[in-house]
């Protein structure tokens, strides 16, 4: 494993063996990826040759900053609220952090993914609409009850049409009287639904438990899909 820091931000990456595989970035709340890893190591699909690839962990984020598209107020009482820092992250993903993790591996990315859970679900979404960076979309639990998303998804393109896109819930998730996180299931099948009716490879996952059930293994299994398409 390899770590460095760029601009406050902690990167982690476990370079595959061999050249010119798939790079996915992981944007974590609390350094997962090691635990994610190991996950996917000890999965018999995951062994094969053909599903090396290398994971770049990023913690140390600003999580309501870094991860939301645009402000919103606290969406209950005592929360923090997001302060819309997507797009300035996002331009050092892709300008400073990407290029040296690819410094780290062998030949160049066959491909790249971006994963990411709950806020870091919806950034992983919405920067499909900014970059043409990323070809491979994982999205676990994401907090597509975000305000404004369904609305910007409706009316923006993507940069880049991506190759697949994985969607994941828990399926308590939605069973809250909060008005905002009330909606996420819904929002989510309507996403799923209309990147499927473009025709994209996509596919919409409901596990059971709430939002802080097995992220770790909720993660994991995205990132799995992602590498066998």
């Amino acid at each position: 494993m390899i770590s460095f820091t760029i601009e406050t931000k902690k990167i982690q990456v476990w370079p595959s063996k061999d050249a010119n595989r798939p790079v996915i970035y992981f944007n974590t709340f609390s350094e997962e990826g090691e635990q994610v890893l190991s996950l996917l190591k000890d999965n018999s699909d995951m062994t094969e040759k053909n599903h090396d690839f290398t994971l770049a962990a990023i913690s140390n984020l600003d999580w309501d900053h870094d991860m939301s598209p645009w402000d919103i107020p606290p969406i209950f009482k005592g929360d923090t609220p997001c302060t819309g820092g997507a797009n300035d992250y996002l331009n050092l993903l892709t300008k400073k952090i990407l290029p040296e993790t690819e410094n780290h591996i062998k030949g160049s990315a066959a491909w790249r993914g971006l994963a990411g859970y709950s806020l870091a679900g919806l950034f992983a979404v919405y920067a499909m609409y900014q970059t043409e960076a990323f070809t491979r979309i994982a999205s676990m639990s994401g907090s597509l009850w975000f305000p404004g998303i369904i609305e910007y998804i409706h009316t923006h393109e993507f940069k880049q049409t991506p190759d697949c896109i994985y969607l994941s819930l828990g399926n308590k998730e939605a069973k809250t009287r909060n008005p905002y996180l009330k909606s996420v299931q819904q929002n989510t099948e309507e996403i799923y639904k209309s990147y499927q009716k473009q025709g994209i490879n996509t596919t919409f996952v409901l596990n059971p438990g709430n939002h802080f059930k097995d992220a770790a293994e909720r993660s994991a299994k995205g990132i799995q899909w992602m590498m066998k398409q």
